[in-house]
């Protein structure tokens, strides 16, 4: 997983700007579908790979399922269900760590195409929580500030325990 910055990199609190769809961005999008497709992620976001670019890949399909890719350029959240659940969320840019998050079962995104085309896509359940996921890393929000300060805490304490035995096993 080299190439994934890593929680706190500066480039996870950077909001991309929205822009129209370009030749860098149509090759940044491809870097972030082959790494997403490298390691099988749900979704990725620009900002994983260290870019700030408005864009992320999410894979359309359930969980359970093999992985369908979308490129998603200038993403946004237009519409969310007012109904929440739970869920474990996790990132490649902090390996090995889950904590729950809340999220609405449903969202309406706007987003570019790769030819410049506006296009709306509503998404449910889990897909709907990996594109929210992802929405908020374009914006700059990584998914730790969507938990209390005590499972932020508790989930960093862990991580660097276990980066520090990783490093003395090495």
């Amino acid at each position: 997983m080299g190439e994934f910055v890593i929680y706190p990199d500066a480039a996870l609190t950077r909001k991309a700007t929205p822009r129209p769809v370009d030749a860098r961005m149509l090759e940044a999008g491809a870097r972030l579908l082959a790494a997403a497709e490298g390691v099988q992620a749900y979704g990725l976001a620009a900002a994983h790979l260290g870019l700030d670019e408005p864009l992320v890949v999410i894979s359309i399909a359930p969980a359970t399922a093999p992985r369908d890719y979308l490129v998603l350029f200038n993403p946004k959240v237009i519409d969310l269900a007012p109904e929440t659940e739970t869920g474990m969320e996790g990132s490649v840019s902090l390996p090995g760590i889950e904590v729950p998050v809340v999220r609405s079962t449903w969202a309406v995104l706007a987003h570019d195409d790769a030819a410049g085309g506006s296009q709306n896509l509503r998404v449910e359940g889990f897909v709907a929580r990996v594109a929210q996921h992802e929405i908020d890393q374009v914006n700059g929000l990584f998914f730790l500030r969507r938990v209390s300060s005590v499972k932020r805490d508790l989930a960093l304490r862990k991580f660097r325990k276990t980066n520090s035995l990783a490093s003395i096993r090495s």
